[in-house]
């Protein structure tokens, strides 16, 4: 049977997106996450599987040479639908979503699987640490709680992972503007890496996470209104930044 969609799968691919982490290559601090809850939970296939909108692929993978199934086989797809437990099945045979299942019926012929969910900071599930077996079998308490932990331990990874992209990009960024740019004498527009050329708007908001808003600088304000009289308006303004400095708000 396959799974349904979770009601928020729209942001939920967002933000899988966000971790820029499908096909990527493997990673030891996943691989030995993998290599302790098949050791914990005495299976002989341990996954990391992270869902998309049309296959679930395997981050790390122990005791299976496959590197992803269709989503419409995937147990994990399952668990998306509620993210807050584990889940157990523990004979795919006996259970009517999986006892036609492909994986069950055929190779690797999944019997019991258990998986924790992989979550985000801001609870979106973007796949499990799921452990299999080809034999029915109970999920004991203890093996529940160390799947969870390490469920957890997974989550924070991939966070890390994210995280640590994000600011090496930024930092990339920065030399880059750090360097010589190439800009236009007489409007002022920057060439950037592509050979293009835009505003240095444009090209602050496309190499760094700046975003602007927009105003008007004195100057300006009384060069393009000559017959509006900004003296009160600039009083007003100055005595705005003055009670500032002078009186912080708290946490500022």
């Amino acid at each position: 049977m396959k799974a349904p969609q979770p009601n928020n799968e729209s942001e939920r691919l967002n933000a899988l997106a966000a971790y820029h982490v499908m096909d990527s290559e493997p990673e030891q601090v996943f691989d030995d996450l993998t290599t302790l809850a098949a050791q914990i939970c005495n299976c002989p296939i341990a996954l990391v599987t992270l869902v998309d909108d049309s296959r679930q692929w395997f981050k790390s993978r122990v005791g299976l040479e496959g590197a992803q199934t269709p989503r419409e086989h995937a147990f994990c797809a399952h668990a998306l639908l509620d993210p807050m437990q584990l889940l157990v099945v523990p004979d795919a045979r006996l259970d009517e979503r999986f006892a036609d299942n492909p994986l069950v019926t055929g190779s690797p012929h999944i019997r019991f699987y258990a998986g924790a969910p992989l979550m985000t900071p801001q609870g979106f599930p973007l796949g499990t640490i799921c452990v299999i077996d080809r034999t029915p079998r109970e999920f004991p308490p203890d093996q529940q709680k160390a799947l969870l932990a390490l469920g957890r331990l997974v989550s924070q990874s991939l966070e890390f992972r994210r995280v640590s992209r994000t600011l090496a990009v930024a930092l990339d960024n920065m030399r880059t503007l750090e360097g010589l740019l190439p800009i236009c004498a007489n409007c002022k527009s920057i060439r950037d890496e592509d050979n293009l050329w835009s505003s240095v708007e444009a090209y602050v908001v496309k190499h760094t996470p700046v975003n602007f808003t927009h105003g008007i600088c004195p100057d300006c304000a009384v060069k393009l209104y000559p017959d509006l009289d900004f003296t009160e308006i600039l009083a007003a303004q100055a005595a705005a930044v003055r009670q500032k400095a002078e009186h912080p708000q708290p946490g500022a």
